[in-house]
């Protein structure tokens, strides 16, 4: 990053609250049964159902069963709505009345998104009905593409402020994030909505069969057995509001982003630079924005995939950057529990991550047994691991070497 990018980082005027959250795993619908489900250390990897996997090396995943659409909806058909699209407004409910908008959001609020498939299902749906020779609806051609899910939410929360899809592979959600944390740092807006999410397809499921990348049996981040990681499906959305504007109104401020750094390795298309330079990189940037050391960090959700190289990779740029003290700090990884909800990653684990702050609780890195020399961290492998939490990062790390870090701060601490 230039200079002149740096001085922004470090300039920003208004402090930014994060005044409510919505989420959907495989753990279920709703902070609650995700918030359990994670500090019981819940295996929620299961056997795929939505699609064939017989021919697939690997047949497991965190897909979303038993999900039922009942939101009553005022300007949109849930008939005609895509999977995607259902999972954000289930998420989204969930956080607008957290953040105490009982009579709906401020129109000109903008909305970012991360994800990486959009309406992929959508696009497989139309692909598969045409090469049956079956007619296939145009509209969805309109779901397929990435920014469709953002028309549909801005449609039916009547928003009409910007609309923003970023697609920076497995940062996507982290970006979205970051973005909204700069929008109202600067002054340009009060209040925003950022998140992430993405849905388990065929298309996406096969991709990552055929680079090897997914295991067979147990997603070990950090472990020196692991073997691959297991993909997931999900939202995750959180209202920022500029902290005065939050406390004028009385709202519950579950949180405060105080930093966000990101950079770019251009080393490899799926690859991580072994050297975890580019990944040391947006840490740092995130710590120097939110004007802090790396001994004030007292926990990091680590991107964490379960695969041999990320893991390693992202162990070198946390030393890095924290040093000997990288050896002390809890680090642990959920996507072991729910799986990698690549776009949607980012904000489910940010999420996550808050809530634990706010119990005090450390998420357990499950299925870790046997410690990795090349990976020397403070894995936490216990369940219901107290601890007092007052700042917290959470990383996220992309194919094309996409990298994002966000620093929260605990206001109730």
């Amino acid at each position: 990053m230039t200079a002149s990018r740096d001085k922004i980082y470090n300039g920003l005027k208004h402090r930014v609250a994060v005044t409510g959250m919505g989420i959907i795993t495989t753990l279920g619908a709703g902070k609650k049964k995700n918030l359990s489900g994670i500090l019981e250390g819940q295996n929620a990897i299961k056997e795929i159902t939505s699609f064939d996997v017989s021919g697939y090396r690997s047949k497991i995943g965190g897909a979303i069963s038993n999900f039922n659409f009942s939101k009553k909806l005022k300007q949109l058909q849930s008939s005609r709505l895509d999977r995607a699209t259902k999972l954000l407004l289930t998420a989204l409910d969930e956080a607008v009345a957290e953040a105490g908008f009982a009579n709906g959001l401020p129109s000109h609020t903008p909305l970012i998104l991360g994800t990486t498939l959009g309406g992929m299902l959508s696009g497989e749906a139309y692909h598969r009905n045409v090469v049956f020779g079956k007619k296939a609806k145009p509209s969805l051609l309109l779901d397929y593409l990435a920014h469709y899910q953002a028309i549909h939410i801005a449609e039916e929360y009547g928003l009409h402020g910007a609309a923003f899809t970023i697609s920076n592979a497995c940062a996507s959600g982290t970006n979205a994030i970051g973005l909204a944390y700069h929008e109202i740092g600067a002054g340009n807006v009060e209040i925003a909505l950022a998140g992430g999410y993405d849905t388990m397809c065929e298309f996406t499921f096969a991709g990552f069969n055929s680079l090897q990348a997914l295991t067979q049996t147990l997603c070990r981040p950090f472990d020196k057995n692991r073997d691959g990681l297991v993909l997931g499906e999900g939202a995750g959305i959180i209202v920022l509001e500029e902290l005065s504007h939050a406390v004028s109104r009385n709202a519950n401020i579950l949180t405060e982003i105080i930093g966000y750094g990101e950079s770019s390795d251009a080393f490899h298309i799926t690859r991580p630079d072994p050297s975890g330079d580019g990944a040391a990189l947006a840490i740092s940037r995130a710590l120097d924005s939110a004007g802090v050391n790396a001994s004030a960090i007292d926990y990091i959700n680590a991107h964490g995939t379960g695969t041999p190289y990320n893991d390693v990779m992202e162990a070198k740029a946390i030393q890095k950057v924290f040093g000997s003290a990288s050896k002390n700090i809890p680090l642990s990884s959920v996507k072991s529990m729910i799986g990698h909800l690549l776009g949607g990653a980012g904000a489910v684990e940010a999420i996550i991550t808050i809530m634990a702050m706010n119990k005090g609780v450390l998420p357990p890195n499950i299925n870790y047994e046997t410690p990795d020399p090349d990976c020397p961290l403070n894995i936490v492998e216990r369940l219901g691991q107290k601890a007092f939490i007052k700042r917290a990062m959470s990383n996220s790390f992309g194919f094309g070497g996409a990298n994002a870090a966000l620093v929260f701060q605990n206001t109730n601490v």
